[in-house]
């Protein structure tokens, strides 16, 4: 026989630089930065080595280069299993990431940047990308910079130049907000928007030096909320995997988005909860003197609106002014010039906004026709003051406006409703402070009255913490419908514990089970949505008090706590309405392939009523027979189906058409029960004979 050629001698220079690294534990992206390669490239020449050296992992590569003695003949699947080998090493490097990823994600989700900046690093690395950007979608086929990774000074500076800025539709960012989908762009100087010189494209390029591009949309409940990008300064098309890999990190961003969303939502609501607890404390310990009230207030509207300046003014006695009482922020000789005091009938915002008791909101002062015209006082609040966005609140009491509170930003933008909403509610706790003082100063030249003056204010002010504290409560533990209820009457007991005559209505989606069963789960996760959001609009729109959500089934009570007229009746309307909109539903679906149906069941009869539950965890609810009766025939409802139960068919027999299914013996209930079914969506006619 033939001896067979030590392996491993006919490898080049190169493969053995490559080997030798390989084996020594370094990663292909740390190979091709040593030796001046790209990371593709770093893999050609392993997948050689695999194979002239007949070796099928990394262990083996270090044993052969370690003591240079050749190996046992292999088999002929020898390249086979070395590109498999090589397959191996990438896919566990992968999941690697993607677990570092989803660690880092979980460990920072009120750190953005720093979560964005890993999935941006890992992106590129497993890509083999020179740069990457993430782009947050404002609509209208505008965008901003959300974060970038490794990009050009240049292109960096231009971006964030643009703030937020409108795309040509023939980019890769306009493409991708006109339809959704992956884009990849083999060389981003060969098409058209590069030649008409969209401003995007010829940054990108130019600035950038990007050739090869892709695009990843980031979808969130359907919609289009950024594109994450990857590029290459070289021309070199991203391959399937390589877009998969971005698809990947792109839904991780969009996690990373989410988390911080929510994070972001629930500190501002905390924010604003504690800036409303130190206000009314500062109210109830100021009662000769609104300044703490307005410094306090003024403190939390420019901190929570990230505005440098915040301003409250009030008329004075005659009407005829308007004066700065209190401030906070920049200050410079335009403002002790032109802010301290105006005249009622001067066109700036404070006096507009008091004139015409509604908000007044420039988003770019710039763009105003009192900028254009070169009025001198807008002139100056934009180029010596550096004022762009401006905002002012009324101050309300008794139908009059009494003031004002006004914030500005330098930069375009505006403020959100949010902030508005939330400087509106700092403007009414203004007006409280100021009615206060005056009514407490008019009270103590009465001096034999000081002391029931300051009882009164004392419960005004715990009243209205009390208020917002219980109000806050209910509606973190109730439904709106019995929030309100609640709230209205003024009165908690209607919670506890109680017998009441209710209608009682349960749907379900038909089929449901089998197609969770064989749908992904975010189909599921879309039909489930949809389902709920039209059917909540259905239960509000025909006033039903109570509805509960169980997966696919809904439960909705009518009579209680919100009395109705006719309860079985307006049961009977919702399920109607109900069904005919789930037939456009199930239609819409059976095109996608899910064969989906819809059954009601509704009871009429006495239940027990009330709230249950544990501190953290409240629920108003009902139980009883009649509820029970409801649900089964929800159960035994063929898909369009509307079941009655006898008294739900006495209670509506005058007004629509139904017929006996016989009796049937339903589980829980103990004796056989006659099912009527609801037959079509037509009303009996009252013109006959027996019509008055």
């Amino acid at each position: 026989m033939t001896d067979i050629a030590p392996a491993g001698s006919d490898l080049s220079n190169r493969e053995e630089e490559v080997a030798a690294a390989y084996a020594a534990g370094q990663s292909y992206k740390e190979i091709a930065r040593s030796l001046g390669l790209s990371p593709t490239t770093v893999r050609s020449h392993l997948r050689a080595v695999y194979g002239k050296l007949r070796v099928t992992s990394k262990i083996e590569l270090a044993r052969f280069l370690a003591d240079r003695t050749g190996l046992e003949e292999r088999r002929d699947s020898t390249a086979i299993a070395a590109e498999l080998a090589l397959e191996l090493d990438d896919a566990v490097r992968r999941e690697r990431s993607l677990a570092k990823l989803l660690r880092i994600i979980s460990d920072r989700g009120d750190q953005f940047d720093a979560a964005i900046d890993a999935v941006l690093d890992h992106a590129l690395e497993i890509c083999e990308a020179e740069f990457g950007i993430l782009f947050e979608y404002e609509g209208d086929l505008r965008f901003r910079e959300m974060r970038s990774r490794n990009i050009a000074p240049a292109f960096a500076e231009w971006l964030a130049e643009q703030t937020v800025f409108e795309v040509d539709p023939k980019t890769g960012l306009g493409r991708v907000a006109r339809e959704p989908q992956t884009l990849n762009i083999a060389d981003v100087r060969a098409e058209e928007a590069y030649r008409s010189q969209a401003p995007l494209r010829i940054a990108t390029a130019d600035l950038g030096k990007a050739r090869s591009f892709a695009a990843i949309p980031l979808m969130s409940s359907g919609a289009l909320i950024g594109v994450f990008t990857v590029y290459r300064t070289r021309v070199h098309p991203f391959n399937e995997r390589a877009l998969e890999l971005a698809q990947m990190f792109a839904d991780q961003a969009v996690i990373a988005i989410e988390s911080v969303r929510q994070y972001n939502e629930l500190q501002a609501r905390l924010d604003r909860e504690a800036a409303s607890r130190e206000i009314l404390g500062v109210i109830s310990n100021s009662r000769a003197d609104e300044q703490p009230v307005f410094d306090v207030i003024l403190k939390n509207a420019a901190r929570l609106c990230h505005a440098p300046f915040a301003g409250l003014f009030l008329v004075d006695d005659s009407g005829g002014h308007v004066s700065l009482v209190a401030n906070l922020g920049a200050r410079s000789e335009y403002l002790e010039r032109a802010l301290t005091r105006w005249s009622m009938d001067s066109d700036a915002s404070i006096p507009k906004a008091i004139a015409n008791q509604h908000v007044v909101h420039i988003e770019d002062l710039k763009d105003s026709d009192a900028y254009r015209t070169r009025d001198p006082q807008r002139v100056d609040a934009v180029e010596i003051e550096g004022i762009r966005t401006f905002l002012a609140v009324p101050l309300l009491h008794q139908g009059r406006a009494i003031g004002a509170i006004g914030l500005y930003l330098r930069e375009v933008g505006g403020f959100g409703r949010s902030q508005i909403e939330l400087v509106e509610t700092f403007a009414a706790q203004a007006v409280i402070a100021i009615e206060n003082v005056r009514q407490f100063k008019a009270l103590e030249a009465r001096t034999k009255e000081v002391q029931k003056l300051n009882a009164a204010l004392e419960m005004r002010v715990e009243d209205q913490v009390g208020e917002i504290e219980r109000m806050g409560r209910l509606k973190r533990f109730l439904s709106p419908a019995v929030a309100d209820a609640v709230i209205t009457s003024g009165d908690e007991k209607m919670l506890s514990s109680h017998r009441s005559l209710i209608a009682t209505l349960f749907c379900d989606i038909r089929g449901f089970t089998a197609f969770c069963e064989t749908a992904e789960p975010e189909e599921t996760i879309e039909v489930l949505q949809t389902y709920h959001e039209e059917m909540s609009k259905l239960i509000a729109a025909h006033h039903a008090g109570v509805d509960k959500r169980m997966g696919d089934g809904i439960m909705v009570i009518l009579n209680d706590p919100l009395p109705c007229e006719d309860p079985a009746g307006d049961a009977v309307r919702l399920a109607i309405d109900m069904r005919d909109r789930m037939a456009v539903l199930c239609k819409k679906w059976k095109k996608l392939g899910h064969r989906l149906g819809f059954g009601v069941g509704i009871s009429l009869g006495y239940a027990t009523i009330g709230m249950v539950g544990s501190e953290g965890r409240y629920d108003y609810t009902a139980s009883g027979t009649s509820v029970n009766l409801a649900a089964r025939l929800c159960d035994r409802a063929e898909d369009g189906e509307i079941l009655l139960s006898p008294r739900a068919y006495i209670a509506v027999e005058d007004d629509f058409a139904a017929e006996s299914s016989g009796e049937m013996t339903l589980k829980g209930i103990r004796e056989p029960v006659e099912v009527f079914r609801l037959l079509g969506a037509q009303m009996r006619s009252n013109s006959g004979p027996d019509a008055a």
